[in-house]
């Protein structure tokens, strides 16, 4: 009597446990993918769901966003400079049925992909361009991550270059290239005004030239701002002509 009261109470809680894990709750963010007998049945959810004991098995897929941190990688840029760069990776799943039968564990190959693919762009471009134009290797490599995890239903909405680390000697040679190219510019510029002196002085000579009491009045005109300069005595020479010309 005992056995059979034991056992009835064992069975009792066998169907009971087999009937709470029929009901499973998805979030809005998740989905399941059903597996019947080992084969692929359909994708349920989100909010409340039926699996079969036994005959069935769910595996949960979340579909949020991901952001993925890329670990450093030693790069050899176009022109043999050796960088250590680091970047983000923004994706998120849109069909959770071929991330979870296309490949083993998406997150790490999503990883992989990102850190092989994030040498692979930046090797083929020179370091001014690393660190003048992200924008555009973000975009390359956004791009070529889409098309390659597409496969496996993951959508790459965005990748970021965050830091591109220079050796010290590359900082220094860095450094000194700045400060020859600010002295170049510096010199063009004073050449350019120089260049622009000289024109405007050829033109006033052409219109003194042309005209006798315009130079006479230029003179006295260069006398007058020498006179009020106190601090010293200048002895100035002044033509004979002046005044008779000015008379004229």
């Amino acid at each position: 009597m005992f056995d059979a009261q034991y056992f009835g109470v064992v069975v009792l809680l066998l169907v009971i446990a087999l009937l709470a894990s029929m009901f499973r709750v998805l979030r809005e963010y998740e989905r399941g993918v059903i597996f019947m007998l080992g084969r692929f049945y359909k994708v349920k959810g989100p909010g409340l769901i039926i699996i079969i004991p036994v005959l069935q098995q769910m595996v949960r897929v979340d579909l949020r966003t991901v952001v993925m941190d890329v670990p450093t990688q030693d790069v050899i840029s176009r022109d043999n400079v050796s960088v250590q760069v680091n970047a983000v990776l923004y994706f998120r799943v849109v069909d959770p049925e071929r991330a979870i039968i296309q490949v083993e564990n998406y997150l790490e190959a999503t990883s992989q992909l990102s850190q092989t693919t994030l040498r692979s762009v930046l090797g083929q471009h020179e370091l001014d361009d690393m660190l003048a134009e992200r924008e555009r290797l973000n975009a390359d490599i956004q791009t070529i991550l889409d098309k390659q995890t597409a496969a496996w239903g993951i959508k790459v909405a965005n990748v970021e270059i965050k830091h591109v680390d220079l050796n010290e000697t590359m900082v220094r040679a860095l450094a000194k290239q700045a400060e020859a190219e600010r002295e170049r510019r510096a010199k063009v510029i004073h050449a350019i005004g120089e260049a622009e002196a000289a024109e405007k002085l050829a033109e006033a000579a052409k219109v003194l030239a042309s005209q006798d009491q315009a130079v006479q009045l230029r003179y006295l005109q260069t006398l007058v701002e020498i006179a009020g300069d106190k601090s010293s005595t200048i002895v100035f020479p002044i033509p004979v002509d002046v005044f008779a010309k000015l008379k004229g």
